[in-house]
């Protein structure tokens, strides 16, 4: 089978700089917010590749795992976050944090459930919770600004 060459893609950044600033200083805040809020750093990678999972996000994928075997997460568990459900190795917190995370990144899809957020709620504050729904939100834009303009992980 054949490759179908594709088009040339815009380099956003050349073409929209200050669109682009903008969407660095919204992941800056949110950020900042996780820190404020005192949400681990490593669970916002998993949020951010969880998130990534789902959209199919290659640019992310190869990124935020990185960052996350940089911050000390397990090949163990970077290789079954996909199963999260079926596995013994995420703790309630990062369970109720996935679980969030799937249910904003597909929510065309029966939008965020009562019970999805009553889980979170139960172990999340509203300050982190705010600021795990600005982390999933930011790493969707950020996955929809990959995939449509086709960038690709480096070695």
């Amino acid at each position: 089978m054949s490759e179908i060459p594709s088009l040339s893609r815009v380099a956003l950044k050349e073409i929209t700089p200050d669109v682009s600033a903008a969407m660095g200083s919204l992941h800056a805040a949110a950020v900042s917010a996780a820190q404020d809020a005192k949400v681990e750093p490593e669970l916002l990678e998993l949020v951010r590749i969880r998130a990534s999972q789902i959209n199919g996000c290659a640019f992310c994928l190869d990124l935020h795992t990185k960052d996350a075997r940089r911050a000390g997460e397990t090949e163990q568990r970077l290789h079954t976050l996909n199963a999260w459900r079926e596995t013994p190795f995420f703790t309630a917190r990062e369970r109720a944090a996935l679980a969030l995370t799937e249910a904003v990144t597909l929510v065309h899809d029966g939008r965020v459930p009562d019970a999805v957020y009553a889980e979170a709620a139960e172990v999340f504050d509203g300050t982190q919770l705010a600021a795990l729904i600005w982390a999933a939100t930011v790493i969707n834009a950020y996955n929809r600004i990959a995939i449509a303009t086709r960038m690709v992980p480096k070695n």
